[in-house]
């Protein structure tokens, strides 16, 4: 099968295409025919050598994917060779096939293509698992999530205010700002031009921060929170390491954690997956939210792909592997 490979760690131009076996699915695994393959921010770091896949997971990069079961592995019940389905991957999405734990797969939701499909397992568990799981948003609670026209961010802001948050989130333009109300966002503000910690204190503060930038962010969310507000942490764009006053997160009760996706156990993730089916699936189907496509390109064409993840771009970015 054609795959994309990283050369060495490096810049966009490390992706090669290159030709490996089939993977053959293990117990409780599906194979996948690559119709589409998500690129995701977790890729650009694996190929820059920051992010080294967990042991036993293919080092091609790709956490996501689109396509047709084609083979089972045994003790699969839930699945028959060729439904359509997107899945959740422990890595080699950018692949002709990939195999992938049965639990991790979902139905491509009504109404939406394959190449929709293929946006949505890594950036809906992510967003699931931090905003409703960890940090526990609930309606009427104000929501504030950073790099709101990212996919991460375009849905955060589509699924926060589906369950009926108040939904705040920072952008680097104007016209990005404008976007991300469109998509339900109560407030979109510009963190070049914008002080967020003071437009959420005129607000009242917020209950939730979802941050992926870090760094300089970190004691300005703090001051941003309500008292008893939680912080979730899911990347540090900025940088992991910066001085704070963790008097006020006592005094004021405060909540910091955070996640990451990929480590976590084949359990912990089929049940995100069945929590997405049950509340999230068919929000989908009816079509009040759906997934941000910004540009979609060939699989030989991965180095532009990861150039245009890197630039400026608004929700996501996939391979066409087969377009089926």
């Amino acid at each position: 099968m054609k795959v994309v490979e990283i050369a060495a760690p490096g810049g966009p131009d490390v992706l090669r295409l290159g030709e490996r076996p089939a993977p053959v699915p293990g117990h409780g695994e599906v194979r996948i025919r690559v119709a589409y393959a998500g690129v995701n921010r977790p890729d650009v770091l694996q190929r820059s050598g920051a992010y080294d896949p967990p042991p036993g997971a293919s080092d091609l990069p790709g956490l996501e994917a689109s396509g047709h079961i084609d083979a089972i592995g045994p003790g699969v019940t839930e699945w028959a060779v060729g439904d359509a389905v997107c899945a959740l991957l422990p890595g080699g999405g950018y692949a002709e096939q990939v195999v992938t734990p049965a639990a991790h797969c979902l139905p491509v939701p009504a109404g939406l293509s394959l190449a929709e499909a293929a946006c949505l397992p890594e950036t809906y568990f992510t967003v699931w698992t931090n905003v409703f799981q960890r940090g526990r948003l609930r309606a009427g609670e104000t929501f504030l999530i950073h790099g709101g026209t990212s996919g991460i961010g375009t849905t955060a802001i589509q699924l926060a205010n589906s369950f009926g948050a108040r939904v705040f989130a920072t952008a680097g333009s104007d016209g990005k700002c404008r976007f991300c109300e469109e998509l339900g966002a109560e407030r979109g503000i510009n963190y070049k031009t914008e002080d967020f910690v003071s437009v959420l204190r005129a607000a009242g503060g917020a209950d939730l921060i979802v941050d992926m930038v870090g760094g300089e962010y970190i004691p300005r969310d703090l001051k941003a929170l309500k008292d008893e507000g939680r912080l979730v942490f899911i990347a540090f764009l900025g940088g992991p390491l910066v001085e704070a006053n963790f008097a006020e997160i006592m005094v004021r009760r405060l909540t910091v954690t955070g996640s990451t996706l990929r480590p976590q156990s084949v359990l912990a993730k089929a049940q995100i997956a069945r929590e997405l089916q049950r509340e999230v699936w068919p929000l989908l189907a009816t079509g009040r939210i759906a997934p941000v496509m910004d540009q979609t390109f060939a699989l030989a064409e991965a180095s532009a792909a990861h150039e245009a993840l890197e630039a400026d771009h608004r929700g996501k970015i996939v391979l066409e592997v087969s377009g089926e």
